[in-house]
């Protein structure tokens, strides 16, 4: 693809008129697939219009490693909406280099909508691509987090944190047995005490396959 041909597609988003325009604009550019189009989709997340969102975050996760530090670098934190989106391609790359990020969102961001993507996105990292020293210290912290986003007072926040436990004691279950075993634990625990009928059934679905996973193990 030529340079005219991208700033044409760039254009296409700058200059459309309708929300119907703007979203087949930035369709086109994420399908493009060019890195030089990573900064426009970012911007494009801070636009009122959830579906051009989808498409760009669609489009930046296609993208994968290359977008992981122009996110890090352009999220917005004063529109709670765009860091949302950001974070949620983020989640989706699942590149370690975001992980301080999703840390810090999880535990600490006022939007819920930030920490349920953020809660999920943890569980999603792509632990093979960092250093092999770094990752059971970071998937113990990435525990500790989830643990404490458990607790959130919003129901979707603690449903993110459920699954990103379950995903995590999957990833752990040869190398940490140990923190299985915790997660496992853990999921017991909250069982007792949980009050939404989704977050149950979703613990009791977590508690179930790791349980399972852990007897095969053993």
């Amino acid at each position: 693809m030529t340079n005219n041909q991208l700033i044409e597609l760039i254009l296409a988003i700058e200059q459309a008129d309708s929300s119907e325009r703007l979203l087949k604009a930035v369709e086109a550019l994420a399908d493009a697939r060019l890195e030089a189009g990573i900064p426009t989709l970012i911007t494009v997340l801070s636009y009122n219009n959830p579906g051009a969102a989808v498409a760009a975050v669609d489009g930046l996760v296609q993208l994968g490693e290359a977008a992981v530090l122009p996110l890090l670098n352009l999220l917005d934190e004063y529109n709670y909406g765009a860091r949302a989106w950001a974070i949620r391609a983020l989640a989706g790359i699942g590149d370690p280099r975001g992980l301080e990020t999703l840390l810090d969102a999880a535990e600490t961001d006022f939007a819920l909508s930030v920490r349920r993507a953020a809660a999920k996105g943890l569980g999603n990292l792509n632990w093979g691509k960092m250093p092999l020293a770094e990752i059971q210290p970071a998937q113990k912290r990435v525990f500790n987090t989830l643990v404490l986003t458990c607790k959130d007072p919003e129901w979707v926040v603690r449903y993110s944190a459920v699954v990103g436990l379950h995903t995590l004691g999957t990833a752990v279950a040869e190398t940490q047995p140990d923190l299985l075993s915790q997660i496992i634990s853990h999921f017991e625990e909250i069982l007792n005490t949980e009050v939404d009928v989704a977050v149950c059934t979703r613990i009791q679905l977590g508690l179930a396959q790791l349980t399972q996973i852990s007897l095969t193990a053993s």
